[in-house]
């Protein structure tokens, strides 16, 4: 048998492995519903997914389980410092505005307002007295003026005499030179002469006397009138100061007994009957449970659509997802949580992530569905917050 040609069989069993036209088309028949059947869930995969983003980043609605209830609390501090002698209520105990929380030892302020009284009638009593003092030192002026009068007509008289006195001194020097006029009688004459002199310098002295006095009692007068002028005893300076420290008294005495200044629950209680406590110390809070709001944190890039007056649904973990609380956004906070944080989030190493940072979104609830299932402060909730763009009513 003659060999063959390596060549000849290589090309012998090209020709054996190629597959012929009528089984290409075979293959060609049985692999395209497979490649569309690929290529069709491929596409609704795509699709799917698609959707699956859409509805989870832009159904409308967002939503976040980091909410918490939060309330304006009102923290109990006594303006006074004594000792406490009953404290009738406790901790977990519903309290209307105005029940008695607590009551202090009154001993003291009441001494303090038997004080204050007896200074404000005194200070009535003083004015009554500078009242009555204006009419006695007027009447003292017109007395002082009375007596210059007085005074100048003894000037007047005085300087008669001396006139008189000297005309008669004149005449029996005259005549004593004649010696019709004895020594002893022109020495009589001069003494009178003398005399009268010095009535007139002791009238004049008088007179100056008279109108100093006269002066002060104006003084005086002026002095007290500038005291009382313009005013009444319910008005007076002295009796206002009075007054005022005598309402002081009173409300310190008031402020012994201390009320709720809110409807709430009462809330850690630290004070103890016989316990001496100082004035601005908290004692006690009352949490008003009917008013409580949620604070839910939402990150920022959930805030873009976020609005003041958007509805909200809320659930809370105290009652499960079957009780849903409606409520609205009011307002957001003014930083997020770590910018207000003690220690900062960033530090100056140089080693600094961005991390998402969340912002405090309070939601107001609805003061009915409050009344039937209480919430409490601290709580955990969930919110969703609608922002389609609906009306909130």
């Amino acid at each position: 048998m003659a060999e063959r040609d390596p060549h000849d069989l290589l090309t012998a069993e090209r020709h054996e492995v190629q597959p012929t036209e009528a089984e290409t088309g075979a293959v060609a028949g049985t692999a395209d519903p497979r490649r569309k059947k690929v290529m069709l869930g491929l596409a609704a995969a795509t699709l799917l997914a698609g959707g699956g983003w859409y509805m989870f980043h832009d159904s409308g609605e967002v939503s976040t389980d980091n909410a918490y209830v939060g309330a304006e609390s009102a923290q109990v501090t006594p303006l006074i410092a004594a000792a406490v002698v009953d404290v009738p209520v406790v901790n977990t105990e519903v309290v209307r505005k105005g029940d008695v929380l607590m009551r202090l030892d009154d001993s003291d302020f009441r001494l303090a307002v038997e004080k204050a009284e007896a200074a404000y009638l005194k200070a009535r009593r003083q004015y009554a007295q500078s009242s009555a003092t204006s009419g006695s030192l007027a009447a003292q002026v017109d007395a002082r003026s009375a007596d210059i009068g007085q005074a100048r007509a003894q000037l007047v008289a005085a300087q008669s005499a001396v006139e008189k006195a000297k005309a008669d001194l004149d005449r029996r020097e005259h005549l004593a030179g004649d010696g019709f006029v004895s020594r002893e009688e022109l020495t009589s004459f001069r003494n009178a002469y003398v005399s009268a002199q010095s009535n007139l310098r002791q009238a004049q002295a008088s007179i100056a006397q008279a109108e100093a006095s006269r002066g002060a009692a104006q003084e005086s007068y002026a002095a007290n009138q500038a005291l009382i002028q313009g005013t009444s005893v319910d008005n007076s300076p002295d009796v206002a100061a009075a007054k005022a420290a005598l309402d002081q008294a009173r409300l310190d005495l008031q402020r012994t007994v201390i009320r709720a200044p809110i409807d709430g629950v009462v809330t850690n209680r630290q004070v103890q009957v016989g316990q001496r406590i100082a004035a601005g110390n908290s004692v006690m809070t009352i949490v008003p449970v009917g008013a409580v709001y949620v604070d839910a944190n939402f990150k920022e890039g959930q805030l873009e659509r976020v609005r003041p007056g958007q509805i909200a649904t809320l659930t809370s973990d105290l009652y499960g997802s079957k009780t849903v609380f409606h409520g609205r956004v009011i307002g957001f906070a003014g930083g997020t949580g770590s910018a207000f944080a003690l220690i900062p989030a960033q530090n100056a190493t140089g080693n600094w992530i961005k991390v998402v940072q969340r912002l405090p979104v309070r939601i107001a609830l609805d003061p009915k569905e409050l009344a039937a299932h209480p919430l409490r402060v601290g709580l955990s909730m969930e919110a969703t917050i609608d922002v389609s763009g609906k009306d909130a009513r």
